[in-house]
């Protein structure tokens, strides 16, 4: 499963963003399920970025999603924002360049 999130951040406030995110992806990222996480800021717009996260399936991402650690981990990034908006899908195939550099 993957999951992407669409957020604004309030104006002023994007560095403090991805240090709260980075923070709570840390532990996110020990949580049962969890594959991987990416914060990527838009190129033209520097308070839009997309938080996209790899599930091993859709009962732990609905859990983590349920849960007081995500709201503990997150209160503070969603203080934040100015917008989100959230989408889930299923992966159905990944294609990776025989010269894809290292990031």
């Amino acid at each position: 499963m993957r999951t992407v999130l669409a957020m604004r951040t309030k104006e002023g406030c994007e560095q403090r963003f991805e240090a709260e995110w980075l923070s709570a992806a840390a532990e996110i990222g020990t949580v049962d399920g969890c594959l991987r996480q990416d914060l990527i800021r838009d190129a033209d717009d520097p308070r839009s970025y997309l938080i996209i996260s790899d599930w091993a399936d859709r009962e732990r991402l609905d859990a983590f999603g349920r849960s007081e650690l995500r709201d503990r981990l997150l209160r503070v990034v969603r203080e934040l924002r100015e917008s989100a908006q959230r989408h889930t899908y299923h992966v159905l195939h990944s294609m990776r360049s025989e010269s894809e550099e290292p990031q």
